[in-house]
């Protein structure tokens, strides 16, 4: 009787795997491999391709120290940073992928050149905190909203006042290279309107968070009952 059982036990390990199994396991393999691949169609576009060059760009920021050399990185950076949204804008490729890159890849350009002009004497350390007020508060807000339940569903976009501390933010790494007078007059700017920037960012942030105005306006004044799932 127990021979019996053993050799119906291994009779049914030897059994092939049923068909709808194996064609379940190829679709979700299918799937998967379609996911990566769009994810990476996505991610390679020529907009984002052309925002990620300003990484290369800031290595060979560091790497050249002639102020005509840094002078035309700066002006390349700045001209990749116009041409990647309208490109983006013109073949209808924006995503939110490219949004999260572009502001990443030009703060890495600006974080990585005000360094090195700082570390020439270029611009002084307090200088050099009053361009970067901007991004600081930047990464604090992101963290922030991330951890805080009622700010998670906002999106992160570029606004006006930021995209202007931006362009301060150039114009003063040229100033450096160029015209060193006036890099104190343009720190002082940048400080001011980072402030502004970050003011704009908090009352956004504040806007649109859940239950807010913009919140109850999609609901048509009335905001939906709050789930039960996961209290006690």
């Amino acid at each position: 009787m127990r021979k019996d059982v053993g050799r119906g036990a291994a009779h049914r390990c030897r059994e092939p795997m049923p068909e709808c199994r194996c064609g379940q396991l190829l679709a979700v393999m299918h799937e998967s491999c379609f996911l990566v691949s769009m994810r990476r169609n996505e991610v390679l576009t020529p907009p984002n391709l052309i925002s990620l060059s300003r990484l290369a760009m800031a290595a060979v920021f560091l790497g050249v120290h002639d102020a005509d050399w840094r002078l035309a990185i700066v002006l390349t950076a700045m001209v990749s940073d116009v041409l990647d949204g309208v490109i983006a804008r013109v073949s209808h490729t924006t995503s939110r992928i490219g949004a999260l890159i572009d502001p990443i890849a030009d703060r890495i350009f600006m974080l990585v050149a005000f360094i090195a002009v700082t570390v020439d004497g270029l611009i002084t350390p307090w200088q050099l905190a009053l361009l970067l007020v901007r991004d600081v508060m930047t990464v604090i807000g992101w963290f922030v909203a991330r951890n805080v339940s009622w700010l998670r569903a906002v999106t992160f976009q570029a606004r006006w006042p930021g995209k202007g501390v931006t362009v301060l933010q150039f114009v003063t790494l040229l100033a450096a290279l160029q015209a060193p007078r006036l890099v104190a007059g343009l720190c002082i700017a940048c400080g001011i309107l980072a402030i502004v920037a970050t003011t704009d960012y908090t009352l956004m942030l504040w806007v649109n968070r859940a239950g807010g105005p913009k919140d109850r306006a999609r609901h048509g004044g009335v905001l939906p009952e709050p789930s039960q799932e996961g209290i006690g």
